[in-house]
């Protein structure tokens, strides 16, 4: 890769030390997935910065990840400039395991994993009055939401006019089987409000992990560009969920393949300028 690149969605995660009930289904992810497993997958790939994202680690060990993990940021060998931590919004007091560590400078948002919950979950009142206050802390709030959720999401989104939201995976369309439709519709209308910014990190996560291709990514990527254009989107590994169907490296060679017919300016903003600015890096 010619050009430095901002990883905008990486996890890491030690199954050894916190519980993840989720990898119950997924035996495959259930492998130790540290900074230093990451940083032999990025070898020569040019990424100068992470932003790592929430896990959906189990309440009992959430308090010690999210310390483990800042305290992981504050060695500048680690590269991670940003943090999404995760906050259970539909609780009164949702930041509370934070404690000290809510003025961290490296904590930039929070997330909700949506997509494995009830879909009523982002419409409770205090769900929504948790998610507006995250203006005043000057957090943003990844969207992380099955494509027949986008319009829970549009619903979410009109509520909280004065936060920054991001899009985790491109909402999460079946490329596998090639569906667009009501994705394509669904996610035109969210792009609408200018508070919503896109990060391209889950397509290949959700093609055929034996037979795909960048031809099977394309329709979904140009929607993508055609809704957000390129200010608005950001490039995000997914490691080390990208492995159930490509590794780190073939991810980003295929986005560098995607993003070939756009300019040098598009290209510098999607794999790491735009991230810079809607994720607030150093």
């Amino acid at each position: 890769m010619n050009h430095p690149v901002i990883d905008t969605h990486q996890h890491l995660w030690d199954p050894g030390v916190f519980r993840y009930s989720w990898m119950d289904g997924f035996p495959a992810l259930g492998q130790k997935a540290m900074l230093e497993e990451y940083q032999q997958a990025a070898v020569d790939l040019n990424i100068v910065q992470t932003v790592y994202v929430d896990t959906d680690v189990d309440e009992c060990d959430r308090e010690r990840e999210i310390r483990a993990i800042l305290a992981l940021s504050d060695n500048p060998l680690s590269g991670i400039a940003g943090v999404v931590a995760g906050a259970k919004l539909e609780k009164e007091d949702p930041f509370v395991h934070f404690g000290s560590l809510a003025g961290h400078p490296k904590l930039k948002g929070v997330r909700r994993v949506l997509h494995t919950q009830p879909d009523d979950l982002s419409r409770q009142p205090q769900f929504v009055e948790n998610v507006r206050t995250l203006s005043s802390r000057q957090w943003s709030f990844d969207l992380c939401v099955l494509a027949c959720q986008l319009p829970l999401a549009r619903e979410l989104v009109g509520k909280c006019p004065d936060v920054s939201f991001i899009l985790d995976h491109c909402g999460c369309p079946d490329v596998k089987a090639g569906t667009l439709e009501p994705w394509r519709d669904d996610l035109r209308e969210l792009s609408l409000f200018p508070n919503v910014a896109c990060k391209v990190s889950g397509l290949v996560a959700y093609a055929d992990p034996k037979t795909w291709s960048v031809e099977d990514l394309k329709p979904f990527f140009k929607h993508v560009v055609a809704c957000f254009e390129w200010d608005r989107l950001m490039w995000g590994g997914d490691w080390p969920v990208c492995k159930l169907t490509a590794s780190l490296k073939e991810w980003l060679e295929a986005a560098v393949v995607l993003t070939a017919d756009a300019t040098e300016e598009q290209r510098l903003g999607f794999f790491a300028g735009n991230a810079r600015r809607i994720y607030r890096l150093g």
